[in-house]
């Protein structure tokens, strides 16, 4: 049965919040007095006003508690009901203009609840209006309800004052059985909720992370929502317990309830048509279109959600696009790419630069009784059309799944691998270094796209787009101690085992090619970042510049912290300081992102000088000025293979006689898909070779005196 309370009617619109809430001293409105943060001065309506607006249809309960401003024009208000205490900014004889609706200034059949509102505001027809602070310039036209309530959270994992515990809201990434819970609040970062959901065994640290975003915010009952300046709402059903920051583009949506949505002038993020949002976080500059359904969820800024997407107790990285497809229990790093109606992500975690192809189905099939698996990948997850994955698996950085159905558990080791499903033979195939192989052009063009769309403007944590990187190049390392343990048949083949669950064969293949590959990608990341070093500094002797090389030959080990890669050490050194006081606060933590997002060149050159040292078998001793002429040398043979390689992997697009045949001439080809030699990015990579091939000299020269 429904339970319908009856209330004195001249009660509406008062005692929001309970009497036992509000501080001795205090009224209902003291929270609202302190979030409005408007200059205004208010005065009360004028005999002449008053009879204006019940000439022009409108109803108050008291007429005493509508305030109103200086420049308030009472013929702009008609056919409203006010009902508790309602203040009203500038009302002047103007109409606004977003997007070809036009509106006029004032308030127009509604119903209006306790609210504060702006300057010059345009609101029509809004059903119901209750307990919000609206900014200037807001224009909110056929909407049915706008709420807050005295418990509103705006999507943060808290409770009121009040609240038992079990109505607090987590968010279950990585895993379904919710062992990997955290709490959701605004501002999360990817390395917060990365930190947070990984280091499980560590109680200390995570009631410290709780304790973090709980002094973040106030559990005292009584908080309006806010609509900020310049927001515009149209045609929208249920806005409940929404935050709403200012420049925001509502319109359509079916509803949205304990939320906030980050908006300002120069990140501005829209929410459109059949939108379904509950219980989320909305970062700065988002874009959510068409249908989505999005609950317990954060998206990081300049994220997208459009055609039908589902996002359920998931976080979304920057600059990431998820379209069409269902997205559950996962934690997904910046720059992923999901455009499918027919692919599925279920408790994974995807460390960024990750693209999900049509019918792919990632952990969808549970093989245990209990649904407690997960996937995990390194940066670069590419699973290829109709790829089937099962729980547990983990992947190295770089991969590329071949079209299949896996059949069971993996752990492939192997950086910039292909792996397929070989079903003919029953032979699980994995070949590393694949992308340098044979697709060096979208290795070489997914780094570029990245950096070039990442569209943040506040950086906190420095993301690393390079395929040649301190958690790559370490990876290299171990893939290198194992294939060198590997006995190859003459055509390249090392039958193995331990990388799949089950007793099938596992062949690696073109095992002397890899060996070769990986060795010598290590020394060009360790003589490219030298190389750097020296140009950034403008070092006029190889003397000066090998004096600020470590003395450590020991390479350090990295993590990736939410797409910034921090060493483990300094990880450990956070952890500590959480843990003992010294870093008290989410902001704090934050801080030290900055810090080492600072400290990042610095620390990747010395790894890549590690690197290089171990590599080649050399001591400090014997990196001599002629030692790096030598590798400066094969650095530009190697920079030449590479743009030779990204010429010929897309030149195979143009002279493949089944991508040809759909065209009559060369010449509609060219019209319809570019010419290979007038592609942009080919000759960007042409120009920047011949940049680097006169740095190399110019530096030589240098190095020689």
């Amino acid at each position: 049965m429904n339970i319908i309370q009856k209330h004195a009617v001249n009660n509406l619109g008062y005692n929001f919040v309970e009497t036992q809430y509000i501080p001795a001293g205090k009224d209902e409105y003291y929270l609202r007095n302190i979030q409005n943060t408007a200059d205004t001065v208010y005065r009360k309506l004028n005999s002449q006003e008053i009879e204006t607006l019940v000439r022009n249809r409108n109803t108050s309960d008291n007429w005493d508690l509508i305030f109103v401003s200086s420049f308030f024009n009472a013929e702009l208000v008609r056919n409203c009901k006010f009902y508790g205490l309602v203040r009203i900014g500038n009302l002047e004889p103007f109409y606004l203009e977003f997007h070809n609706l036009r509106m006029p200034v004032g308030l127009y059949n509604s119903t209006i609840i306790s609210c504060d509102l702006g300057n010059n505001i345009c609101i029509d027809n809004v059903n119901y209006l209750s307990h919000y602070i609206i900014g200037n310039e807001v224009m909110i036209a056929n909407v049915n309800e706008i709420a807050a309530t005295e418990k509103a959270k705006f999507g943060n994992g808290i409770i009121t004052e009040g609240e038992e515990e079990e109505t607090r809201i987590w968010m279950e990434l990585c895993n379904e059985n919710g062992g990997r819970k955290v709490l959701p609040f605004d501002g999360m970062l990817p390395g917060d909720a990365f930190m947070w959901s990984k280091y499980r065994t560590d109680d200390a640290l995570l009631d410290k992370f709780k304790t973090f975003t709980l002094q973040k915010f106030d559990s005292r009952r009584g908080y309006y929502g806010k609509i900020g300046d310049r927001t515009v709402i149209k045609n929208c059903r249920i806005i409940k317990d929404v935050m709403i920051g200012t420049d925001a583009y509502l319109k359509g949506a079916n509803k949205l309830k304990n939320l906030t949505i980050n908006s300002d002038a120069e990140r501005t993020s829209q929410i459109g048509e059949g939108c379904e949002l509950v219980n989320g976080i909305v970062g700065y500059g988002c874009r959510i279109f068409y249908g989505v359904k999005a609950v317990r969820f954060v998206m990081a800024s300049h994220s997208q959600l459009k055609y039908g997407a589902r996002l359920l107790n998931s976080y979304l990285g920057n600059n990431a696009t998820i379209s069409c497809c269902e997205v559950l229990n996962s934690l997904i790093f910046p720059a992923h790419e999901q455009h499918h109606n027919n692919s599925f992500l279920c408790a994974s975690l995807l460390m960024g630069q990750s693209n999900m192809a049509a019918g792919a189905t990632i952990g969808s099939n549970h093989n245990s009784r209990s649904p407690d698996g997960e996937i995990v990948a390194g940066r670069g997850f590419w699973p290829g059309l109709c790829v089937s994955l099962k729980h547990n698996s983990k992947f190295a950085s770089f991969n590329i799944l071949a079209k299949g159905d896996f059949p069971a558990e993996l752990n492939i080791p192997f950086p910039f691998s292909l792996v397929s499903n070989d079903v003919a033979r029953d032979v699980l195939v994995i070949m590393p270094g694949y992308w340098f192989m044979y697709n060096m052009y979208a290795l070489e063009r997914n780094a570029w796209k990245y950096a070039d769309r990442d569209r943040r403007t506040d950086k906190i944590q420095q993301l690393e787009y390079d395929y040649l990187a301190p958690d790559t190049i370490n990876e290299l390392f171990d893939a290198l101690k194992i294939l060198t343990t590997l006995e190859p048949n003459e055509e390249g083949i090392a039958t193995t085992n331990g990388y799949e669950n089950t007793n099938r064969t596992i062949e690696i293949v073109k095992v002397s090619q890899a060996t070769t590959l990986f060795a010598e990608l290590i020394r060009y990341y360790g003589t490219m970042q030298l190389l750097n070093h020296f140009l950034t500094n403008k070092f006029r002797s190889f003397d000066e510049f090998k004096k600020t090389l470590s003395a450590k030959i020991q390479r350090s080990t990295w993590l990736n912290i939410g797409g910034q890669l921090i060493q483990q050490t300094e990880m450990e050194t956070l952890k500590r300081n959480i843990k003992s006081g010294k870093v008290k606060s989410w902001e704090e933590v934050h801080h030290f992102y900055i810090t080492e997002g600072v400290n990042y060149q610095r620390d990747k050159m010395y790894h890549a000088y590690t690197s290089l040292l171990e590599i080649r078998s050399i001591t400090p001793r014997q990196f001599t000025a002629d030692y790096f002429i030598n590798l400066l040398q094969q650095a530009v043979e190697t920079k030449t293979w590479m743009c030779k390689e990204i010429y010929e992997s897309r030149a195979k697009d143009y002279t493949n006689p089944f991508r040809k045949m759909v065209y009559e001439t060369t010449e509609e080809m060219n019209k319809v898909v570019g010419s290979l030699e007038d592609n942009s990015f080919i000759q960007q990579q042409a120009g920047k070779l011949d940049e680097f091939k006169k740095l190399v000299k110019s530096v030589t020269k240098k190095l020689k005196v």
